[in-house]
């Protein structure tokens, strides 16, 4: 009589459809857990980032500070330092009469920025997935509970009578069905709060250190954080 209350009596008693909710809430399950765990993987690693972001400034020219920073094609603060160097670059090259309207700083920070904005659409990606799973599981779960009751009323009805041999496996069925709507979505909106606090942490990062860089490509100089002057990279004459 037990084991009809439990995940195996549950699938035996249910029919397709209630196999079928089983299954994509199993489907959705599998999904959640690939993205909170490829997504954390991903931003343990961007954070890993930030202290070379950091050292970065302590370099005595622009070249050594992008050899701190390292090689990765992923890499948000190379990425943007390169943009911004390709952006001094491209402006001064450029003939007058075609860039008259648009200064040096406005360039840098519409290339700085649209380095910022592709950074942040990629660790963004796949949060739709977690979201949509903390909204949609436990209805999905909800429906298996409803069909697994009307599957009780329906043997009740069969027999004439409400004893518990009759109606132990649709209700059985009910509760694995809302217990596991729930187990789905937990995972699913705890792992998209953390992510969503664990890139805008590292989008600060990126943002000031971006900030920094257009400083320093359109003066010279770092905008300084506290009131003692520091060291500056010096800017490479062009």
């Amino acid at each position: 009589m037990g084991s009809e209350f439990g995940i195996l009596g549950a699938w035996n008693q249910a029919d397709s459809i209630g196999r079928t909710v089983a299954i994509l809430l199993l489907l959705m399950s599998i999904a959640t857990w690939i993205v909170i765990i490829i997504k954390t993987l991903s931003l343990m690693r961007y954070k890993r980032m930030v202290k070379p972001s950091k050292d970065f400034w302590h370099s005595e020219s622009l070249e050594s500070g992008i050899q701190k920073l390292g090689h990765s094609a992923d890499n948000p603060f190379l990425l943007l330092t390169l943009e911004g160097r390709e952006a001094v670059a491209h402006h001064r090259n450029t003939q007058e009469h075609l860039h008259d309207s648009l200064d040096i700083s406005d360039w840098i920070t519409r290339n700085l920025r649209y380095r910022i904005d592709g950074f942040t659409a990629r660790l963004q990606s796949g949060l739709s997935i977690l979201a949509t799973v903390g909204s949609i599981a436990p209805f999905v779960g909800l429906f298996g509970t409803v069909w697994g009751i009307i599957h009780a009323l329906l043997a009740i009805g069969a027999s004439g009578q409400a004893s518990m041999d009759t109606v132990a496996g649709p209700i059985g069925e009910a509760l694995v069905m809302t217990a596991a709507g729930l187990a789905v979505a937990i995972p699913a909106v705890v792992g998209y709060n953390a992510l969503i606090r664990g890139n805008k942490s590292l989008l600060l990062h990126v943002n000031s250190f971006a900030h920094d860089l257009h400083a320093y490509y359109v003066t010279g100089a770092r905008v300084s954080h506290n009131a003692k002057p520091s060291k500056e990279l010096p800017q490479k004459k062009g």
